[in-house]
């Protein structure tokens, strides 16, 4: 990340992970193995080829009318590829707006009342649950949009399954996700023995399921610390 130039908006920072080679073309190839090195499976990486298709031609606009043959994304004019429907916090030009982002947590954050007897959990940084995210969806969804809703709702999923932790997105997580800084930390951490601590995947669900009957793996680890911490008054007790 070190290499990139200085001058960047944040929407072009957010995409610069997959730019392999910093040549301001993302092939999709480099958005296959991007998905890869970010720990998503063969299949779902190779559903990040969509990308490709359906942002290419915007982002090829910028310098032709006729749309490129090999599905490439141009990151100089990632911001022709805005769709309706979103959160906002990106402006036309691909600047973050951080009072639209700070706006989302104030007004969508349901932890503070849902969460006021779980104390292991940090209440000084703002996070949004599964419920919170589908109200987010809904409430940013804009008449004959179906396109915007899709890449909204295909958006919030992978940040979800890539960065949940207690079942929810935490704030400080999803600011570095919009400025791309968070893509190099996974991959660094991936590649250490400990590995990338976050994230929901297919282990989680089939094991969590079989196991428990809930694909909710953060509400059964919180039971287990329930119980352990009643077990530990109890031993205090006596």
């Amino acid at each position: 990340m070190a290499n990139l130039p200085a001058n960047l908006t944040a929407l072009q920072l957010h995409v610069a992970f997959w730019d392999y080679n910093n040549d301001s073309i993302i092939t999709p190839l480099e958005v296959y193995s991007g998905f890869r090195d970010l720990g998503f499976c063969i299949i779902f990486s190779l559903g990040g080829l969509l990308i490709n298709f359906f942002f290419s031609y915007p982002t090829t606009l910028g310098h032709s009318w006729l749309p490129d043959p090999l599905f490439r994304i141009y990151t100089s004019n990632i911001h022709k590829a805005k769709h309706g429907s979103d959160t906002g916090t990106y402006s036309s030009d691909g600047n973050l707006r951080l009072s639209l982002f700070d706006e989302m947590f104030e007004k969508m954050d349901s932890s503070v009342a849902e969460n006021k007897s779980m104390i292991h959990m940090d209440r000084s940084e703002g996070s949004l649950g599964v419920e919170d995210l589908f109200r987010l969806h809904a409430k940013n969804r804009v008449a004959a949009d179906p396109a915007g809703w899709s890449f909204a709702a295909m958006e919030w999923w992978t940040t979800w399954l890539l960065l949940q932790r207690e079942g929810r997105i935490w704030e400080k997580d999803l600011r570095a996700l919009y400025d791309g800084t968070l893509f190099w930390k996974i991959r660094d951490e991936r590649r250490k023995n400990d590995g990338w601590s976050q994230g929901y995947g297919w282990n989680d669900w089939a094991t969590t399921l079989w196991n428990n009957g809930t694909w909710k793996t953060w509400e059964v680890g919180r039971e287990v610390k329930g119980e352990r911490n009643a077990n530990i008054n109890a031993h205090a007790e006596l």
